[in-house]
């Protein structure tokens, strides 16, 4: 990553935060919320997830344990407008039992050194690194830098086109500070990349106008 890259990185992140402000972003109401709205918001949009997260709720079935013992079926109608819903209700029961039955619940997991449960949540199949990185950063709140493709396209229309690794190494120089803040300018880019990026807005765009 060039040293005009980063700097590039720096100023984006200057514009886009000045635009959001200082706003969180993706509010759960424990850990456990986060790693289920992770897996749901594979393939995606939010609204869909927040739908399915209610619906969970209203059966009091946003809960490992609780998960772990529903039937797969009436799992799979509730998250149904998330898309992909048997393979998600299949991912889900595999958390749980990673969760539950792995590590013997939530308290064990957080009590673990962030790099070592960051490679024990890429063991269970279907979560990622982008998926992975999102517990981390909101159902764990470690110092965790989220390189999603809402990031990877903001970037790319600037010019930059490295890897996740090489972008997170760039974040980390352009993005000195608290865990918070970095959950913060990820949320930024997010609805960025909502509001403008996933509409064509791309004349109103103040990336494109900084890079030109």
């Amino acid at each position: 990553m060039s040293e005009s890259s980063s700097d590039k990185i720096s100023e984006i992140i200057s514009e886009i935060s000045r635009i959001y402000g200082a706003d969180e972003w993706w509010e759960a109401d424990s850990a456990e919320e986060v790693m289920i709205g992770a897996i749901l918001t594979q393939q995606t949009r939010w609204e869909n997830v927040r739908t399915a997260i209610s619906r969970l709720k209203m059966h009091d079935l946003c809960s490992f344990p609780k998960i772990r013992s529903a039937d797969p079926a009436f799992i799979e109608e509730l998250i149904r407008p998330t898309g992909y819903y048997r393979q998600k209700a299949r991912r889900l029961k595999l958390l749980a039992e990673f969760v539950l039955e792995r590590h013997g619940g939530m308290e064990n997991l957080s009590n673990m050194e962030t790099h070592l449960l960051r490679r024990e949540l890429l063991s269970v199949n279907g979560v990622g690194e982008e998926t992975a990185d999102s517990i981390l950063a909101y159902g764990f709140m470690r110092d965790c830098i989220v390189i999603d493709r809402y990031t990877k396209r903001i970037f790319a229309c600037a010019g930059i086109t490295s890897d996740g690794d090489e972008l997170r190494r760039a974040f980390e120089e352009a993005l000195p500070g608290t865990s918070s803040a970095k959950r913060r300018i990820h949320g930024h880019l997010v609805e960025y990349a909502k509001d403008f990026c996933n509409k064509s807005r791309c004349e109103e765009c103040v990336i494109r106008n900084l890079c030109e």
